[in-house]
């Protein structure tokens, strides 16, 4: 008997070492999830996406942690129309940050398609990353088009001077605006101007920026979201305000692997020239403009600083802890 248990508990430990996941997969969560902002809080990894579904039940968000790329934790809910009472449905594309102790979670909500309906981008807040979260203005703190922008997919930028950007747009526009010390609104710009158009060729939705080597990278999609042609390209500038020059797409589908692969955020490890990008793709067996799965794959530069394309894989990424 004793014998018989010990064979079982020491095949369960074989079973156990091989079953272990030595990449993170792509999709690296299961769920129809979208638009994922990563970022790194209390040495762990945070990715927060849109639950990918039709809009009247796009009403609550989750998010998911990690501390090494490959094994996630689901955190449920954090944040829903319960808690903005404002929203209504589609709430999409959050954008998350840090600031004095307190979590700030940007997001879209109701997709208005005028002046005259109630929604935008809207701020919760929290203790937590993991919230829950709860509404920090009682109204959106962007509600009507400017410069041609629907106010949705924000994206909030911290530059080298510790002063925070907020680039945002649908429908081909994108606008940047300074934000307020307290996220509670906008200050202008010494034109006088709250939000300049800075949109550049080909641009539809979903901005992204980040700094390498002193040069801002501004990222965006193309093409349709519930299309094959779904896709992310870049520019290179001097300045958070442009001009953005556009230079190439580095993300696109594999027809061999996923379609759709876009609205991105990136990654890069603290202190080293390391950077994951984190997008949504659709799979090869799904033909639902909601069925989007979350993944991660290395970008890499070339020796001009160049992003040089990225290949979407099924593999995903190696663990990557943080020190």
């Amino acid at each position: 008997m004793k014998r018989s248990l010990l064979f079982c508990t020491t095949l369960f430990l074989m079973v156990g070492i091989y079953a272990q996941k030595t990449t993170s997969g792509n999709p690296v969560f299961p769920g129809w999830y979208a638009d994922p902002e990563v970022a790194l809080f209390q040495k762990k990894y945070w990715i927060f996406p849109t639950y990918s579904a039709p809009y009247n039940k796009q009403v609550f968000m989750d998010v998911f942690s990690s501390k090494d790329l490959v094994n996630w934790q689901k955190h449920e809910r954090i944040v829903d129309t319960a808690a903005i009472k404002w929203a209504w449905r589609a709430m999409w594309a959050p954008a998350i940050v840090e600031k004095d102790k307190k979590y700030y979670l940007f997001f879209a909500a109701n997709d208005i398609q005028s002046d005259n309906e109630k929604g935008g981008i809207g701020v919760a807040v929290a203790n937590k990353p993991e919230g829950p979260y709860k509404d920090y203005l009682g109204k959106p703190l962007i509600d009507k088009f400017h410069n041609g922008a629907q106010p949705i997919d924000q994206f909030v930028f911290k530059d080298k001077d510790g002063r925070y950007y907020m680039y945002y747009g649908g429908w081909r526009h994108c606008n940047v605006a300074k934000l307020k010390k307290d996220f509670t609104g906008f200050e202008p710009f010494a034109d006088g101007a709250i939000f300049k158009e800075v949109t550049p060729e080909k641009y539809v939705e979903g901005p992204f920026m980040f700094i390498r080597n002193g040069k801002y990278y501004f990222m965006w999609s193309e093409g349709g979201w519930t299309g094959p042609d779904y896709s992310v390209a870049y520019a290179i500038a001097d300045s958070p305000m442009g001009p953005f020059k556009r230079v190439d797409k580095i993300l696109q589908q594999n027809p061999a692997i996923a379609t759709g692969a876009g609205h991105h955020s990136v990654l890069q490890i603290p202190g080293k020239d390391e950077y994951y990008i984190v997008y949504h793709r659709r799979p090869l067996t799904e033909k639902d403009g909601n069925s989007r799965v979350v993944c991660i794959d290395k970008m890499e530069f070339d020796s001009q600083g160049l992003i040089k394309t990225v290949q979407i894989t099924n593999e995903g990424v190696a663990p990557r802890r943080i020190k």
